[in-house]
C-alpha cells in the first residue's frame, strides 16, 4: 500500500487519538465510549507504527506515529488508578448523563412507584382499615412503635442507643440494596417482575404513610423519611428504570436478536444500577445517623430534607453537562 493511501485510510483515527491525548494531558477525563475504546485504538496505533516502519514509509510519518504512540503509552500506563478515575468520572457526571439519556424509563418507573404510593396513602388515610389488606396486624403495630412520637429514636432499632448506629447503617445497606437488586434483576422476566416490585413497594410504603398520618404520627414519620428518601426512593425508581429497560429489550428487540438486544440494554441499565447503589449507600448513612435522631425538631428535618431533594434534582439536571458539551 502506498503511503498516501495508508495515511488517508487511518488519518481519522490518528486525529481522534491526538484530541484525546490533548484532553488527558490537560487533566480532562474522556467520556465513557471514548474511554472504553481507548485500549483498542491504542493497539491499532501501534500496529500502524509497525507497518510504517516495515514498509519504509517516510521518516516524518514514522516520527509522527512514534510520538503519538509514546503519548498513548504514557496515558495508558500512567501511575494513578484508571479505575478510580473512571469511578470519579462516573459519579461526577457520567451517572447523571446516563439518567438523562434513559429518562423515558425513569419516568415510567416513577409513575408506577410514586403513583401507587400516593394513591394507596390517600386510600388508607380515608379508609383506615384498608391498611390491613396490605400489611399484617403485627407489622402495623411494629410501624406504630417505630414512629411513636414519644420514642427516643425513630425507625428500626429504636430501642438501641446512639452508639449502635452502625448496626442500623449495615441493616439499611443490605436491605435497600436487596430491594434494588430484586427490582432490577426481575426485569429479565420480560419486565413483569420489575412492575411487580415497583407496585409492591409503592403500595406498602403508601399504606404505612397513610396509616401513620391517620393516627397522628405524621410528624415523626414524614420528618424521618424526607431526608434519606431523596436518595432511597430515587434509587428504587432508578433500579426500576433499569429493570424496565431489560424487559423492553426482551419484548421488543427490533431487528436484533433478543440476546443482542438484552446485552446492549444491560450495558446501559447497569450504569443506572451502579448509580442507584451509590445513592443507597448515601441513604443508609443519612437514615442511620440523621433521620433516626429526635434531638432535631421536625422543622429542621423538613428543611434539610427539602434541601437534599433539591440537591438530587440539581445533580441530575446539571452534572456532566459542561464536559459533555466540551466533548
Amino acid at each position: 500500500m502506498k503511503q498516501a493511501e495508508f495515511e488517508r485510510q487511518h488519518q481519522q483515527l490518528w486525529l481522534a487519538l491526538t484530541t484525546q491525548f490533548d484532553l488527558l494531558e490537560r487533566g480532562r477525563p474522556l467520556d465513557e465510549p471514548s474511554l472504553d475504546a481507548f485500549p483498542s485504538a491504542y493497539r491499532q496505533l501501534c500496529q500502524h507504527l509497525a507497518l510504517a516502519e516495515s514498509r519504509g514509509y517516510s521518516g516524518q510519518l514514522i516520527d509522527q506515529l512514534h510520538q503519538l504512540a509514546l503519548r498513548g503509552h504514557q496515558q495508558l500506563y500512567r501511575h494513578h488508578s484508571t479505575l478510580l478515575g473512571r469511578l470519579l468520572g462516573f459519579i461526577t457526571g457520567g451517572f447523571a448523563r446516563s439518567v438523562r439519556e434513559q429518562w423515558r424509563y425513569l419516568l415510567a418507573a416513577s409513575l408506577l412507584f410514586y403513583g401507587s404510593l400516593l394513591g394507596m396513602a390517600a386510600l388508607v388515610y380515608a379508609f383506615p382499615d384498608l391498611v390491613y389488606s396490605i400489611l399484617p396486624p403485627d407489622q402495623v403495630a411494629q410501624m406504630e412503635q417505630m414512629y411513636d412520637p414519644d420514642a427516643s429514636r425513630l425507625g428500626r432499632f429504636a430501642e438501641r442507643g446512639a452508639g449502635d448506629d452502625w448496626l442500623m447503617f449495615g441493616y439499611y445497606v443490605m436491605n435497600n440494596i436487596g430491594i434494588a437488586f430484586q427490582t432490577f434483576a426481575s426485569g429479565l422476566l420480560f419486565g413483569l417482575g420489575t412492575l411487580f416490585f415497583l407496585l409492591f413497594n409503592g403500595l406498602t410504603i403508601g399504606a404505612v404513610a397513610g396509616h401513620l398520618s391517620g393516627i397522628g404520627y405524621h410528624l415523626p414519620f414524614w420528618s424521618f423519611v424526607i431526608g434519606h428518601g431523596a436518595f432511597e426512593l430515587t434509587a428504587i425508581t432508578l433500579a426500576g428504570a433499569a429493570g424496565l429497560q431489560l424487559g423492553v429489550a426482551l419484548l421488543a428487540p427490533g431487528r436484533m436478536t433478543r440476546g443482542d438486544a438484552l446485552r446492549q440494554s444491560a450495558r446501559q441499565a447497569i450504569r443506572l444500577v451502579g448509580g442507584a447503589i451509590v445513592f443507597l449507600l448515601i441513604a443508609a448513612f443519612v437514615e442511620a445517623y440523621w433521620s433516626s435522631m429526635t434531638l432535631s425538631s421536625p422543622t429542621i428535618k423538613f428543611i434539610v430534607g427539602a434541601l437534599l431533594w433539591l440537591l438530587v434534582a440539581a445533580y441530575f439536571s446539571f452534572a456532566g453537562r459542561s464536559r459533555h458539551a466540551a466533548d
